[in-house]
């Protein structure tokens, strides 16, 4: 088996990416404990089925994505302890920076995505996590974000539920009386007639709304998901946004941390500067141009109403080969 998806396979990595980070840093596998160890070259040499493999980094493989490992480096050299925290996660992707906090102890992670499908599954059905798809972060007020937190949670029920697929309870009287009707028989409670065929035309309607899905619906939050807090209020807001400057996603997130929260932004400078500043490749060569995105971001943040706490490199260069940075800033307490 390929060496990248036997890693797949066997549950070392999550993605072919991640398993091909992996292999870059060292994999070497071994049929039995008396064979010597056979490093792994390349992503397509053959790894057998029933081979041993041991990760000699496995740093790659401690989060979800790289992303983890971004914001694990920059939790550190900030000293900010996430323990018991509510977090925003900008850009949630595959789910990288939400699995680094989770993994330092946070509370609950609402993540926020404009794409759809792309979380891994063990984040999706992990009960401290809220997935928001399909929600432009540059546009979120408190007041979307709390109604697609309800909508990622809930789902769509039929209005009424209490539809009672036979006739009327008892429509006539002499249904209670054993069938017995005397002279003394009073028939004034017995449904009419009119009445009977009413309900009958009624049920036929809603069968057919059903059948054309166009009966009218109602929000429901899915069982063991009830007590989840939404509260659009967070003592971080973090994430990794990708073809779109933080400029246009700052002014959106700032009003959402609560007194005294901290945020803290991964910077990708080709993204924050003009098309001709960005070399061939998306790369930003000039270093000259680090100091304008910083102001730029510096900036916006106190337009914003946020105080820069400090600016610092990322721990691992983006995928690309691009130099990155981090952003904490914090809101008035």
């Amino acid at each position: 088996m390929r060496a990248d998806v036997y890693l797949v396979d066997k549950g070392h990595a999550t993605t072919r990416s991640q398993a091909q980070r992996l292999i870059a840093a060292g994999v070497q596998w071994r049929l039995a404990a008396s064979l010597p160890w056979n490093k792994v070259a390349k992503n397509g040499d053959d790894i057998p089925e029933i081979a041993e493999v041991q990760l000699l980094d496995q740093a790659e493989a401690r989060y979800l994505s790289r992303g983890g490992l971004k914001l694990e480096g920059a939790l550190q050299a900030t000293g900010l302890r996430v323990a018991g925290w509510r977090c925003l996660d900008v850009g949630q992707s595959t789910g990288g920076f939400t699995d680094c906090l989770l993994q330092q102890g946070a509370a609950q992670v609402i993540g926020v995505d404009v794409g759809h499908g792309q979380l891994h599954e063990r984040l999706r059905q992990d009960g401290r996590v809220v997935a928001v798809e399909g929600l432009n972060a540059r546009s979120m007020t408190a007041a979307s974000l709390q109604d697609a937190c309800e909508d990622a949670l809930s789902e769509q029920v039929e209005q009424d539920l209490e539809d009672n697929e036979t006739q009327p309870e008892a429509p006539y009287s002499w249904m209670r009386n054993g069938g017995v009707i005397d002279d003394e028989y009073d028939d004034s409670d017995d449904a009419k007639e009119h009445d009977v065929e009413a309900f009958k035309a009624e049920r036929s309607a809603k069968a057919r709304a059903r059948a054309q899905g166009t009966l009218p619906t109602v929000r429901r939050r899915r069982a063991g998901r009830e007590s989840v807090d939404v509260t659009p209020i967070f003592d971080l807001v973090t994430g990794d946004v990708s073809f779109i400057s933080l400029t246009h996603i700052l002014p959106a997130v700032a009003p959402l941390l609560k007194a005294g929260g901290e945020l803290l932004m991964l910077v990708k400078p080709q993204f924050e500067l003009q098309p001709g500043q960005v070399g061939k490749g998306g790369i930003v060569r000039d270093a000259a141009l680090y100091p304008v995105v910083e102001q730029r971001i510096r900036d916006c943040c106190a337009a914003a109403g946020l105080t820069v706490v400090g600016w610092l490199d990322s721990p691992i260069d983006g995928g690309d080969g691009n130099r990155e940075f981090f952003i904490h800033a914090r809101s008035a307490a």
